[in-house]
């Protein structure tokens, strides 16, 4: 194995789409640990969904083989991470399994609100940090101006600087040797007592729980006795080495080492990521800290279409869980939809993967409710009682609600601050600072609630600044509100999937918007069915799905209008009697549909 002082563990943070997934391509390319033929753009990201939109959803690990000038072979372990805001969840736990971080700023686009919330947060960790500058190669590239932002924006010395091209190669072999120079050796003693972080785990359908671990003192080896310090279960090491795109068997793991382990665990509750893996026969003193508790912001309830598929749901979302440590669930139940569960999500992204990877990776036909915040109650009678769930809201014994608000922070270009503004203002945002960063560049920093931000304030943001403005945010606490409960009736029935909770000035203008979009999804029937919002027992919006009206004057040739009206009189009679008893069947993108922005 490589001597500890030739080893070195990093990351690559930035902003959404800087280029993190491209330059691990031409790192790993520059390697050669796969043969030019098998390589493909984003080779790190192995989900189709990941190479469909463009975005990295998973950090993913490799090790890779360099021989630096100063004559000597290194080992480089990198994880590459997502940029969105929803995943950096899984940023922080690929931060804690380093020693430095690269932190990649487009040359076009400078510095960008996640690009310093990663920061901060490679910061916490103490690692050591080097600027690198993406995209040189483009017509649009402003290195001088770049410069000044990460001297000014990130308090970083502009001349560490590191310049490539992650598309051309060009600067990689600089960056290598700057890795190899800047980022300090991992510590820790391989002769001490086995401590290893869990850092991430899949679930292997042959194999069972795949862990990933990083090893921080002692070795472990193949034929071991592990065991999981949170809940002392043992398990006998089957496999162990690391990874070079696929897994390298190797024979053991040792202190500064970043592998994988297979010890045949079929249990996946058993295995949970910030643990700490130790040998049985000689256990380590104390558990390794883990990772912080992870915080959903938004909540929604999951249902199999065919209520006979909860068992086959239940599965798939604890192996679900295993690979995605941010989701969180429990059990819940619905009047219309029968069993199910409500999760926890980071964001309105994060639940749209979630769907897809259910549907995709474990082929589970789903349907999900209408995302919701949590809020803050206080009851008449002076209890206490949190809210994520509508069906669960006391709408007549509610003293005080409270909803949590954000901190949000904007950085965008200064000819789109006005309609900017009009946005945060219209989502009920209170201004508390505004800042030019530069000549070009302005950070608005605004308080919202977070519900308000749900929806379609993402999407809207891109739009009205041309994709150019960035968006980061972090919960503060929680403000009174004026909640109210609106159900959602279709064919004067209500439907507890898509009732959600709302500000009361606001809620009309809400109910309304699912109503519209409700119609456009429910297909017609041969009796009228009217959609409905609705505040308890008053009607704030409405909409009618017009019937299938079969022509029943065909027939009348002429003749007497009575005979005529008698023939519509039955059709309307008949089709009265239908209303009473006739279902009406809401499609999956009827729930959908209220969930995501009208395109225009």
């Amino acid at each position: 194995m490589t001597e500890m002082k030739y080893k070195r563990n990093f990351c690559i943070v930035a902003h959404i789409d800087h280029g993190k997934s491209t330059l691990s391509d031409r790192l790993i390319q520059k390697s050669k640990i796969i043969d030019d033929r098998l390589m493909t753009n984003q080779i790190l990201d192995n989900m189709d969904i990941e190479r469909e939109r463009g975005i990295t959803i998973k950090s993913q690990a490799v090790t890779i083989p360099y021989h630096s000038k100063d004559g000597n072979d290194y080992e480089l372990n990198f994880v590459d991470t997502p940029g969105h805001v929803d995943f950096s969840y899984e940023v922080s736990r690929a931060i804690a399994s380093c020693e430095g971080a690269l932190i990649l700023v487009d040359a076009s686009q400078g510095v960008e609100s996640q690009t310093m919330s990663n920061l901060f947060m490679a910061m916490e960790h103490d690692l050591t940090i080097v600027p690198v500058i993406n995209k040189i190669d483009l017509p649009s590239a402003d290195i001088p101006s770049v410069k000044k932002q990460i001297e000014h924006d990130l308090g970083l010395d502009p001349e560490d600087a590191v310049l490539v091209s992650a598309k051309t190669g060009e600067g990689i072999d600089n960056l290598m040797e700057a890795i190899v120079s800047k980022f300090p050796p991992p510590s820790g003693n391989p002769e001490g007592k086995a401590q290893a972080l869990i850092f991430d785990c899949h679930y292997d359908e042959y194999r069972g729980v795949i862990i990933h671990i990083r090893v921080k003192e002692g070795r472990i080896k193949k034929g071991d006795i592990i065991r999981f310090m949170s809940n002392g279960t043992d398990y006998k090491v089957e496999q162990i080495g690391i990874f070079k795109i696929n897994y390298e068997e190797k024979p053991y793991l040792e202190a500064g080492d970043v592998g994988y382990i297979i010890a045949g665990c079929k249990t996946v509750s058993d295995v949970r990521v910030g643990d700490t893996v130790t040998l049985a026969d000689n256990p380590a003193d104390r558990p390794l800290p883990g990772f912080k508790e992870v915080k959903p912001v938004v909540f929604s309830s999951i249902y199999p279409m065919d209520s006979n598929d909860y068992e086959e749901l239940k599965d798939s979302m604890e192996k679900l869980k295993l690979n995605d440590a941010s989701l969180t669930y429990d059990k819940d139940n619905s009047i219309a939809l029968g069993n199910g569960f409500r999760c926890g999500f980071l964001g309105l992204l994060h639940l749209e993967i979630i769907q897809e990877r259910l549907e995709r990776d474990y082929d589970q036909a789903v349907i999900f409710t209408s995302p919701s915040v949590e809020y803050n109650c206080t009851l008449t009678n002076g209890t206490e009682i949190v809210v994520d769930n509508p069906t669960e809201f006391p709408e007549t014994k509610i003293k005080e609600a409270r909803e949590p608000y954000i901190r949000a922070s904007i950085i965008t270009p200064s000819e789109f601050i006005g309609s900017i503004m009009n946005l945060c203002t219209e989502k009920r945002g209170i201004q508390k600072n505004m800042t030019y960063l530069d000549e070009k560049r302005v950070e608005l920093i605004y308080e919202m609630p977070l519900s308000e931000v749900l929806f379609d304030f993402y999407d809207r943001l891109k739009s009205y600044s041309r994709g150019y403005a960035s968006f980061d945010y972090e919960v503060i606490e929680y403000r009174p509100t004026d909640l109210v409960k609106v159900d959602i009736l279709i064919n004067s029935k209500p439907v507890d999937a898509l009732s959600f909770l709302a500000y009361r000035p606001g809620a009309v203008a809400r109910a309304k918007k699912v109503c519209e979009r409700l119609k456009d999804e429910i297909s017609r029937q041969q009796f009228k069915i009217a959609i409905q919002g609705a505040i308890g027992s008053q009607i704030i919006a409405r909409e009618t799905v017009n019937p299938v009206r079969k022509d029943v004057l065909a027939k009348c040739y002429g003749g007497d209008i009575t005979r005529k009206r008698k023939l519509l009189e039955k059709q309307k009679e008949g089709k009265k009697r239908m209303k009473m008893v006739g279902n009406v069947e809401l499609p999956q993108s009827a729930f959908l549909a209220v969930l995501k922005e009208k395109e225009d």
